[in-house]
């Protein structure tokens, strides 16, 4: 089953995605992740869009940056926008789609060149866990969190 998300983010903030349930067995894997800016051609946008299996403490309003061995880390997406007539932007998107987890997942919006905003689109597949894949997704969870 695809279970789909979406929402508004504001430069420097941070939405949760609350999918926790009470026996842990219900996984999901990340298969889409798609941004578009609120004002396409109207605001110029260098956007990142990140997707962690914990909560941020903060999200930078400026110089947001991307780090692939984190291990909290399940997708990115980079929105691009601009002002210039006949420029168009960019939605680049990577997604570690081997990784499943069973808790809630946390979206961070940071704009690099302005204090812009983006609209969100996410899709999870929702897969059957065995017990022991519901410990490990819980127990890596846990661990990243403190």
């Amino acid at each position: 089953m695809i279970k789909s998300f979406r929402g508004r983010l504001e430069d420097g903030s941070q939405q949760t995605i609350r999918l926790s349930t009470n026996d842990g067995l219900t996984g999901y894997r990340v298969m889409k992740f798609r941004g578009v800016p609120t004002n396409p051609g109207l605001a110029s946008m260098e956007g990142i869009l990140q997707i962690f299996t914990t909560e941020r403490s903060t999200v930078p309003t400026v110089s947001g940056t991307i780090d692939f061995t984190d291990p909290t880390l399940l997708g990115i997406c980079i929105v691009s926008n601009t002002t210039d007539v006949g420029s168009y932007g960019m939605d680049n998107h990577v997604i570690f789609d081997n990784v499943k987890f069973n808790q809630d997942i946390f979206i961070t919006f940071t704009d690099n060149q302005d204090t812009g905003e983006v609209n969100y689109y996410l899709e999870l597949e929702q897969v059957k866990l065995d017990l022991n894949e519901a410990t490990v997704a819980t127990l890596k969870d846990m661990r990243a969190s403190e």
